[in-house]
Order: C-alpha cells, then sequence, then structure tokens
C-alpha cells in the first residue's frame, strides 16, 4: 500500500483520542495518513488534534457544523481520503475497542482481498469486558442481520475494517443513510452484491476506556428494519 490511511470518527473522545493517535503513528507502516472526522465535541477533541499536527504532518482534521451520525461521518471521512489519493483505508473507532496494533494485520490481509472484517466472531466470541445483554444483542444481530440477508459472515455490525480504495469508489456513498450498525451492515452489503471478495479476520474487542458508548435503541431499531430494506430493495 502505498498510501494507507485511518478513518477515525470522533464526539468526545478527548481521554483516548491523543494516545490513539500516537499509537498508530509508531506502527511499522510507511507513509501512514491519520485522518480525524469530529462532530463538533463539545470536549475539545478537535482542540487535542489540532495541537498534535504540529507533530504529525499526515494527521488531517474534519470538523462538522453537528453531530449528524457514525455513517455520514465515515462517508465524509472516505470521501476526503480518497480525494487525498488513499488506495487503502482502515476504519476504526477512537476508543481503544479496537486495537491499534491490529491495523497492518487489517492492511497486510487487503493482498487478497476487497475488503477485510476484523471480525468478533470468526473464532468463537472474541469480546471483553461487555455486559451480557449488550453482548447478546450483538451476537443475535449477527445471526438476524446474516439470515436476513443471507451475508455468509460472521460479524457484519462491527466497525474495524480494511478498504481497497477502488471498493470503496464502485459504493454510491451517497446512497448509503443508514448510521450505527445499520451502517456496517449496508457497507458489507453493497460490497457482497457487488461481487467483491470479503474476508474476516480474527480481533479481539475490548469495551471502550474512557467515555460512554454511543450504542442507543434507536440504533438497534434502525438496524434491524434495515435489513429487510436491504434484503428487499437491495
Amino acid at each position: 500500500m502505498k498510501s494507507p490511511w485511518v478513518v477515525i470518527p470522533t464526539y468526545n473522545e478527548k481521554g483516548n483520542v491523543e494516545q490513539m493517535v500516537k499509537n498508530l503513528f509508531v506502527l511499522p507502516l510507511d507513509n501512514l495518513s491519520i485522518l480525524i472526522v469530529d462532530d463538533s465535541s463539545p470536549d475539545g477533541t478537535a482542540n487535542i488534534i489540532t495541537r498534535l499536527q504540529s507533530l504529525f504532518p499526515k494527521l488531517h482534521l474534519v470538523v462538522r457544523e453537528e453531530k449528524q451520525g457514525l455513517g455520514r461521518a465515515y462517508i465524509h471521512g472516505f470521501s476526503y481520503a480518497l480525494e487525498h489519493g488513499a488506495d487503502a483505508i482502515v476504519q476504526m473507532d477512537a476508543d481503544f475497542s479496537h486495537d491499534p496494533a491490529d491495523v497492518p494485520r487489517l492492511f497486510h490481509a487487503l493482498v487478497d482481498a476487497d475488503l477485510v472484517i476484523g471480525s468478533r466472531y470468526s473464532h468463537g466470541i472474541s469480546v471483553i469486558n461487555w455486559a451480557l445483554r449488550r453482548l447478546l444483542i450483538s451476537v443475535f444481530g449477527n445471526v438476524y442481520a446474516s439470515l436476513v440477508t443471507g451475508m455468509p459472515f460472521k460479524d457484519v455490525t462491527g466497525g474495524f475494517k480494511a478498504w481497497r480504495a477502488q471498493t470503496l469508489r464502485a459504493i454510491d456513498l451517497n446512497k448509503v443513510e443508514a448510521n450505527g450498525y445499520g451502517f456496517q451492515i449496508a457497507m458489507n452489503y453493497h460490497t457482497w452484491k457487488l461481487k467483491k471478495k470479503i474476508i474476516e479476520i480474527p480481533i479481539i474487542f475490548t469495551e471502550r476506556r474512557e467515555g460512554q458508548s454511543k450504542m442507543s435503541n434507536a440504533i438497534i431499531r434502525e438496524a434491524l428494519l434495515l435489513v429487510w430494506k436491504l434484503r428487499l430493495f437491495g
């Protein structure tokens, strides 16, 4: 990969984002760029990134005027990275639930794939420090989404993934309106329907270090309805 990028959406991640950026930039990845897409976090997340840009020339920041959801943040971030020459993009969370040490593995797996899913369920259940209720929602949500859509993958809702640039360009990103779990499902589904090669590699998912989870009942309801919309209308 000549121009690998990591895209990270943030909202109130001041307790995590500086260490995440520093951990990523010490990885053995040549020419790595990082893009933070911040939804005008009131806690000053963007100010931390602005300060770090003097230390890391390949650290980029986009601040959106209002909170528009995870899906729109990723689409904005993907578009920005592609416009700036990215040939491969890893998407991940800022809260260390996704281990930055796994990023090189995801990039390297793109040698044989168009989309690489960092999977929590490809080798049993690899989740640490989740309450039983949340784990059950995630496990059964993945089974439900796979059954309805027909996707043959163990983890269709996870957000730790690597993309080839041409894969993202083949998807009409402006038509992907879902957020949260729904966004992850929709992106996987559109990629699968394009007959792109998708593989899963195992990761260990750990509950966030700092801050509060962005999960909500509205996000869950959106995903439950979205899978039927995808099956019926594509």
